[in-house]
């Protein structure tokens, strides 16, 4: 007989950590690229000097000077990350959309463009809060490069010798340095990720586009979505980069504290008034490199692996 129970929130999170783990694997040298991009000539009037012409360049040089271990820089902690990133937003994005919609007394399942931002906002926090230390960690290892240094050089042999330099030297306090920029970030691409991605399937299926169960509309769903969230986040994520890769000072009272910036809307500011709009948008050719096809992947592989074990579930049942 078959079943129709609903995903729980646990097996949304691992389900979603998996789609995520596949994807982060293709896109992380186009992450690489867009870090190395973002801190190029930070703060220097004009732009400063060009290490890297542009996202290409960049896949090019890193590959001559450093080998596919370039190209991959960060990506044990960006597995982790990613695990607890999108765990968090496609596990606890329903729970929180059905919860705000009942909250305010509307029908649990249906679509509701308010309550469906707010919900990608707030799992995507959760998500970004419980990744901060990997992710700070994995923007250091993938801004450092021996040959073609661009922005501070943090050098680590591995995640865990990174999290451990950080602890001794900073304590719980450098673990969580940018948390704010982290949120931000992750809070303003999760608000429009699933919204856009929920809404294109439904008009597929609506107008008899696409079927709702086809690889195909998950694809052009998917598709969309990236573009949305890659337009919209781009400025925060420039901010977070800086963030986490900025130099450190020690104050008389042995607090360290960012060199550069007090919080991400300071670093925006500075940004501004150094390099123009063109500095929030450094690296976006790069961003959209890794935002498409790592969304693309995520918001696919995870509605298949969500098949897959609905139907493996049903026919234990």
């Amino acid at each position: 007989m078959a079943s129709s129970r609903q995903i729980t929130t646990g097996e949304g999170f691992i389900c979603g950590g998996i789609a995520a783990s596949l994807a982060v694997t293709i896109s992380n040298p186009a992450e690489v690229a867009k870090t190395r991009l973002q801190l190029q000539g930070e703060l220097a009037k004009g732009g400063g000097k060009k290490v890297y012409n542009s996202a290409l360049d960049v896949f090019a040089k890193t590959w001559r000077h450093e080998g596919i271990r370039g190209l991959q820089r960060g990506l044990g902690p960006a597995y982790v990350y990613q695990i607890l990133l999108n765990g968090s937003r496609l596990g606890f994005y329903e729970p929180f959309r059905r919860t705000l919609n009942q909250t305010i007394g509307w029908d649990p399942a249906e679509q509701i463009p308010v309550t469906s931002i707010a919900a990608g906002a707030i799992s995507g926090a959760v998500g970004a809060s419980l990744g901060n230390p990997l992710f700070l960690i994995k923007a250091r290892m993938q801004a450092y490069s021996p040959a073609l240094p661009v922005g501070a050089q943090h050098h680590y042999k591995n995640g865990f010798h990174a999290l451990s330099t950080i602890f001794k030297a900073e304590g719980v306090r450098g673990l969580v340095r940018g948390i704010d920029a982290a949120i931000l970030r992750t809070s303003m691409g999760s608000s429009v990720q699933l919204p856009s991605y929920n809404f294109t399937k439904s008009q597929l299926v609506k107008y008899d586009i696409l079927p709702a169960d086809s690889t195909w509309t998950f694809l052009a769903s998917s598709s969309i979505s990236g573009i949305c969230v890659c337009i919209v986040m781009q400025p925060a994520d420039t901010a977070l980069t800086r963030m986490y890769n900025q130099p450190t000072t020690r104050l008389p009272d042995g607090q360290l504290i960012g060199a550069l910036y007090k919080n991400p809307i300071d670093c925006l500011w500075k940004t501004l008034r150094a390099e123009g709009l063109r500095g929030w948008y450094k690296g976006s050719t790069a961003h959209f490199l890794r935002i498409a096809p790592h969304t693309i992947v995520t918001l696919t592989a995870n509605d298949i692996i969500i098949g897959l074990y609905k139907k493996f579930w049903i026919n234990r049942a």
